[in-house]
C-alpha cells in the first residue's frame, strides 16, 4: 500500500483516484470544486483542505488539471503542492497535458530532495476503471521504479525519456489520433457522396487502416450521440499546444492544420462541451449538411 495524493478530482482524476483506491493504496484528494469529493470519499478516500495538505501527506503525488494555468495553481503559493513537498522526498507525477517547457519552472520550483515525473496518461475513464491507461513517464528511471506500484496500477507505463519527453510523447500521440478521427469523418463523407451506404462504407474501412476506430466509433456516428469523457474543448487545448509545439521547432503539420479546421468547425457549431469524438458529426457530413 502507498500513500497517494491525487490533486485535481475531475473527470480523469477522480477516476484514477477511485482505481487506486481499488488497487489497496491510501488515497488523499482535493479538488478545487468541493462536489467532486462525494463520490471519492464515499468510495474511501480522505479529502484535504488543501493541495498542500495532500502533498504533506503522500509518497506520490499524482497531478490532474485541464492545462497549465491550473498546474500553477494548485502547484505555487503557500498552500500548493510544492510548499507541501518541502522536507520530504515524495515524488510529484503530474499527469496533465501540457507543453514540455513546463517542466523548467516546475523543476526549477521543486524543493530540495523531492521528486518529479513528467507522466501524462492517455486513455478513457472505462481505461482507468479496467488499468489501460497508457503512462507516457518522462524523468530520472530510478523515479519511474519508485513510483511502479502506483503507475502500474493505473495501465501499462512506457519510459519514454527524461523531463519533459512524457508530455513530447502524449502531444505525438494526440495528433495521430486526432488527425485519425478527421480522416474517418472524411471518407464516410466520401463513401455518402459515392452512394455507399453506410454499412458497406464500414465494411470497407474495415479492409483499412482505419478499422479499429471506424468500429469503435461506428455507435456514437450512428447514434449521433457524443457523451462526454473528454470534451471537445479540452482537445482543442490540446491541438493548441501540438501547434505551438510545432511552430516552436518548425515543423510543418499540413495534416494537423486541417484537423484544426474541423475542430474549428464544431467548436463553431456548438459542441465544445460535448466528447470530442463529436469531431466526426462535422467531417461525416455533406458540405451542405455542416
Amino acid at each position: 500500500m502507498t500513500r497517494v495524493g491525487v490533486i485535481g478530482l475531475g473527470t480523469m482524476g477522480r477516476a484514477m483516484a477511485l482505481r487506486l483506491l481499488r488497487r489497496g493504496h491510501r488515497v488523499t484528494g482535493w479538488n478545487r470544486s468541493p462536489e467532486a469529493l462525494g463520490p471519492f470519499t464515499a468510495a474511501g478516500g480522505v479529502a484535504a483542505a488543501s493541495p498542500r495538505a495532500v502533498a504533506r501527506g503522500s509518497e506520490v503525488v499524482l497531478v490532474a488539471t485541464s492545462d497549465e494555468r491550473a498546474l500553477r495553481e494548485v502547484t505555487e503559493g503557500d498552500e500548493g503542492a510544492l510548499a507541501g513537498l518541502a522536507g520530504t522526498d515524495a515524488v510529484l507525477v503530474q499527469t496533465s497535458t501540457v507543453a514540455p517547457e513546463a517542466y523548467r519552472w516546475l523543476s526549477a520550483a521543486l524543493p530540495p530532495g523531492a521528486g518529479l515525473l513528467d507522466a501524462p496518461v492517455m486513455g478513457s475513464v472505462d481505461a482507468v476503471r479496467a488499468g489501460r491507461l497508457t503512462v507516457f513517464a518522462g524523468g530520472p528511471p530510478e523515479l519511474v521504479e519508485r513510483c511502479g506500484p502506483v503507475l502500474d496500477d493505473l495501465g501499462p507505463v512506457r519510459r519514454v525519456g527524461p523531463l519533459g519527453a512524457g508530455s513530447a510523447a502524449k502531444l505525438v500521440a494526440n495528433a495521430a489520433l486526432f488527425g485519425v478521427l478527421a480522416q474517418l469523418g472524411e471518407s464516410l463523407a466520401l463513401a455518402d457522396g459515392l452512394g455507399l451506404d453506410r454499412d458497406t462504407a464500414f465494411e470497407v474501412l474495415a479492409a483499412t487502416p482505419l478499422a479499429a476506430q471506424a468500429e469503435r466509433r461506428r455507435p456514437s456516428l450512428e447514434k449521433d450521440d457524443y457523451p462526454a469523457r473528454f470534451s471537445l474543448l479540452l482537445a482543442a487545448k490540446d491541438l493548441g499546444l501540438i501547434r505551438e509545439a510545432a511552430r516552436r521547432h518548425d515543423v510543418g503539420l499540413r495534416l494537423g492544420e486541417a484537423t484544426w479546421s474541423w475542430v474549428e468547425t464544431a467548436l463553431a457549431a456548438g459542441y465544445g462541451a460535448e466528447d470530442y469524438t463529436v469531431l466526426l458529426r462535422s467531417a461525416s457530413r455533406p458540405a451542405g449538411d455542416r
